[in-house]
């Protein structure tokens, strides 16, 4: 990684996302001269953890990224949308964790283990891609390399802390509620989370598959750079704090045996095979929490179609689904010298 030391600002840094950015700065060593939290002007004062101290937050502002030299956003897409070229104008690169900029076509969608490259051609924002996304595409991405996939079937299994802390917070409350008899109050999700599954993440689309869903397909296109590939989702949110999980199905060009999946995913960065069905052994979102790696079990040949095959991928949504995917472009983007804005207007215009 680059010697220079860097002006690092985190946007939104007392959310769970923000805070698990400061985190993961702090763990990787992120060549940092500074680190500068933001946040709302009503956040503004508070302290947030780091490096066995405390950073006080700042209000986030129009003026904030005079030299700054890398932003990581987490704070929504209004947000993004309203501060971030006011970044790339002072001469910051930004890193956006909303959906605001994914399918803009002047922002690389990256996800470092896959598309890296795709770094080089970024005109002062790049996007990180929606948790669920990130997840499928660093096991789907070498056995597409491999054997080429046609086609993607996946159902997600998403956990409440995807919402945000809001969401952890009612399906805390929502347990003890019943447990105690009483009627549990509804007011995050348009039904009860707590020993329910909803269908339903985001809003529904013209098309009856909700925004969540369309943003698999269409965000697995455009990180996967194969508009053959054909993507369909089905989105839908448990009662589990952390980790999603995924159930895949693919089609391949060229058959690819279970055996031979596994040693490809074995070698895979950022993914960990975990798959022994003998010994019960197969992911959870309980052995992903914390943890960087996407893990990836239940490998097995699909019968009814002659290239199929099936997997279960698991992932912890804040750490890789969000913060470290984040900090890993921030990473290339100071390993490849690529920390400079070729058109400061761009954005504004």
């Amino acid at each position: 990684m680059s010697k220079e030391r860097l002006v690092v600002a985190v946007c939104g840094a007392t959310g769970a996302v923000g805070r698990e950015m400061l985190n993961t700065l702090e763990q990787r060593e992120f060549p940092a001269a500074e680190v500068i939290p933001f946040a709302s002007a009503r956040s503004a004062g508070n302290k947030v953890p780091f490096m066995g101290g405390e950073l006080t937050v700042r209000e986030l502002t129009e003026e904030s990224f005079r030299g700054v030299d890398i932003a990581l956003f987490s704070a929504g897409g209004s947000t993004s949308e309203k501060f971030a070229p006011h970044a790339v104008q002072a001469g910051c690169v930004v890193v956006d964790n909303s959906s605001a900029w994914r399918m803009d076509e002047r922002c690389p969608l990256v996800v470092p283990e896959v598309n890296a490259h795709a770094l080089a051609a970024h005109n002062g924002i790049i996007a990180n891609p929606n948790c669920s996304t990130i997840q499928m595409v660093v096991a789907l991405k070498p056995l597409h390399d491999a054997a080429r996939i046609t086609r993607v079937v996946v159902s997600t299994y998403q956990a409440v802390s995807g919402t945000g802390q809001k969401a952890i917070d009612e399906l805390e409350k929502q347990v003890r509620q019943m447990f105690n008899m009483q009627e549990p109050d509804v007011a995050v999700y348009p039904h009860r989370i707590a020993f329910n599954c909803l269908p339903q993440i985001d809003v529904f689309m013209d098309n009856d598959y909700t925004k969540e869903e369309m943003k698999m397909v269409l965000e697995t296109v455009k990180i996967m750079e194969d508009p053959s590939v054909k993507v369909t989702a089905t989105c839908v949110r448990v009662p589990v704090f952390y980790g999603h999980s995924e159930s895949v199905n693919i089609e391949t060009e060229r058959k690819l045996s279970a055996k031979e999946a596994r040693a490809i995913l074995a070698q895979a960065p950022g993914v960990r095979v975990y798959d022994n069905p003998a010994q019960k052994m197969y992911p959870m979102p309980i052995d992903a929490a914390g943890e960087d790696d996407t893990f990836v079990g239940r490998i097995r040949e699909d019968e009814t179609i002659a290239n199929g095959l099936n997997m279960w991928i698991v992932s912890d949504n804040i750490r890789k689904g969000a913060a470290l995917n984040a900090v890993q472009i921030a990473e290339a983007l100071a390993e490849r010298d690529l920390l400079k804005v070729r058109d400061p207007q761009l954005f504004l215009r």
